[in-house]
């Protein structure tokens, strides 16, 4: 009896050693899935929250015509990114201050992009004044900088290596509209107007003359006028009607908010010569300033021509349509969707928000495929993109030719 108390007891104390060997492998296998738990934890906690970016825009005042369809083709990228699970797994957050088409408030408009919203990478401006306003700010402080639609070539050397442009240089647009002038509207002399109030419209005349000089044309008169307060313009028109013969194009560098009124006031003086610029006449406002027939006649470069049939400029063209409730009034709406997505690109190969590394990944940035155009940064901080030429008929902007310039 003993030995079979014994013998029950030695089976009990198996069974037990037994049941607690199957626990432990039980508790072994439940360590061995809360491994791959605690990783999809990670990756949760990774992939949750939000990345903020940054949107400095001038969305009041006298460039809100090109910088306020900018933001909602920046806004409405981040919102197609968002809705295909963000960059990274996080949601993008865009960050959106109002320069008022002022420089102090570009400056401080960045300052705070930086020290309070703690952005990594800030986007904005369609001119050269307000990045140059802005952009020391971010470069001291390591923080990427692309303006969407700034164009002067010298900006990214002007402020430093966290600095990039997503559009082409004014040297392009300019030597593309000089050689369409000369090239398909026969143009051999030019009077040149710039409004010298904007490094803009002053690199835009510079180029322009010395790309349609070095090809034998004759620049017969220059004059120039006060964009912040010149609004009458009937004296350097007059100077110009008293020319013996007049040229075969005119020449106007002017802002979003001059352009149409110069157009006008050209047309009511009786010159009907084809007029030709640079992106800053790409806004709604030349049209509704300017009058129609008054634009009629009238060319410009610019960064994409927007019913154009590619299937890429098409989707963008329908999602900022479905969006906003109208058309995209100008290729400054593209620009800043292209700068979006070239910003999530850069952060999804850098993997990390770090600014630096942001700024390294840019760098690396090759054939980037956007609305406006192909990207890259491997000859420098300014992309080499063709240029399109837009004329307006009865008040409808018509693509007439992309043209790459030999520079």
């Amino acid at each position: 009896m003993k030995k079979m108390i014994a013998l029950l007891t030695v089976i009990m104390l198996l069974l037990s050693a037994c049941g607690n060997g199957g626990n432990s492998a039980s508790s072994n296998g439940d360590k061995g899935n809360a491994a791959p738990a605690a990783g999809e934890e990670s990756n949760a906690a990774s992939s949750g929250g939000e990345i903020k970016i940054g949107a400095l825009f001038n969305v009041t005042g006298g460039q809100a015509s090109l910088d306020g369809p900018s933001l909602a083709g920046f806004q409405l990228a981040a919102e197609e990114i968002n809705a295909n699970g963000g960059i990274n797994g996080k949601q993008v957050k865009v960050v959106s201050i109002d320069a008022k088409t002022e420089t102090l408030s570009a400056a401080n408009g960045m300052q705070e992009l930086i020290d309070v919203q703690k952005v990594p990478v800030v986007a904005g401006f369609s001119d050269t004044t307000y990045v140059l306003a802005a952009g020391p700010i971010a470069q001291e402080a390591g923080i990427p900088f692309i303006t969407s639609g700034a164009t002067s070539p010298l900006i990214p050397d002007q402020v430093g290596d966290f600095m990039y442009m997503a559009a082409f240089g004014d040297d392009a647009q300019s030597y593309a509209i000089s050689d369409y002038s000369m090239d398909k509207l026969g143009a051999k002399t030019v009077w040149v107007l710039t409004d010298t109030s904007s490094d803009f419209t002053v690199n835009v005349s510079t180029f322009f003359k010395d790309r349609f000089t070095s090809k034998g044309g004759e620049v017969v008169l220059e004059d120039k006028y006060d964009g912040a307060a010149d609004t009458d313009f009937s004296a350097q028109i007059t100077r110009l009607k008293s020319l013996p013969v007049l040229p075969d194009v005119l020449m106007v560098s002017a802002l979003p908010d001059k352009a149409g009124i110069v157009v006008k006031q050209i047309r009511e003086m009786g010159i009907d010569t084809p007029i030709v610029s640079a992106d800053g006449f790409d806004t709604p406002a030349l049209v509704e300033m300017g009058g129609t027939p008054q634009t009629n006649n009238v060319f410009f470069a610019t960064h994409v021509a927007l019913e154009n049939s590619d299937e890429q400029v098409q989707s963008f063209v329908k999602a900022y349509t479905d969006k906003t409730g109208n058309a995209p009034e100008n290729g400054f709406a593209a620009l800043g969707y292209d700068t979006m997505y070239l910003i999530a690109d850069a952060i999804t190969r850098a993997g990390s928000e770090d600014p630096k590394a942001i700024r390294d990944a840019l760098n690396e940035t090759s054939g980037f495929k956007g609305v406006t155009g192909e990207i890259g940064y491997g000859s420098g901080r300014v992309p080499d993109k063709s240029v399109t030429i837009i004329e307006v008929k009865e008040g409808k902007f018509e693509f007439r030719e992309n043209i790459t310039p030999e520079k």
